[in-house]
């Protein structure tokens, strides 16, 4: 419910109400930490996004305790000791993309900007990434890095060595229109 109500305050802060929206039907976001000690990835197939193809308006809602780990005890590390999902259950996005045309065939780079939200904190960021227009869909694909501290994410001196101070994300969202 809680999701539901973000991406229809999104919606409208956004200014999805005109135009020709898409809304995603898939939707998968990876994040990979490596370290000295160990590499951790965890899968998250829970995201919502919205996207207006005349403004280029776009929102991502990410629900934090979607993400799933090889090891339960990293996910139980992940939600209440950095993310701290039960205090800051969500990331979100809300921007802009620019320099795409859903008239051309095949992949575009494009740029996404806007303020993304982790942990409490929001910060104004640009992500290069790619748009495909595929039929009635269209697929957006992005690898980029956050640092940690950036969102006052804490890591203990004791797990230093086992988790990465830059982590590299992986976004893929398939959308249609609706």
């Amino acid at each position: 419910m809680k999701r539901l109500f973000l991406l229809v305050e999104l919606l409208l802060l956004c200014g999805y109400a005109e135009g020709q929206s898409f809304k995603s039907s898939d939707s998968e976001v990876v994040f990979f930490s490596s370290a000295p000690l160990e590499d951790i990835r965890a899968t998250n197939v829970e995201g919502s996004g919205l996207f207006n193809a005349e403004t280029g308006a776009i929102a991502f809602v990410i629900p934090i305790k979607g993400f799933q780990f090889r090891k339960s005890l990293m996910q139980q590390h992940f939600n209440e000791n950095y993310l701290e999902s039960g205090k800051y259950p969500q990331a979100t996005f809300e921007g802009r993309l620019r320099d795409y045309n859903l008239q051309s065939d095949g992949p575009q780079q494009v740029l996404a900007e806007g303020r993304m939200t982790i942990h409490g904190v929001t910060r104004n960021i640009r992500i290069k990434g790619q748009l495909t227009k595929l039929g009635n869909y269209i697929d957006m694909h992005s690898k980029f890095w956050i640092k940690v501290a950036d969102y006052d994410i804490d890591i203990p001196r004791v797990v230093f060595y086992n988790i990465a101070e830059e982590v590299e994300v992986t976004v893929m969202f398939r959308f249609q229109e609706f």
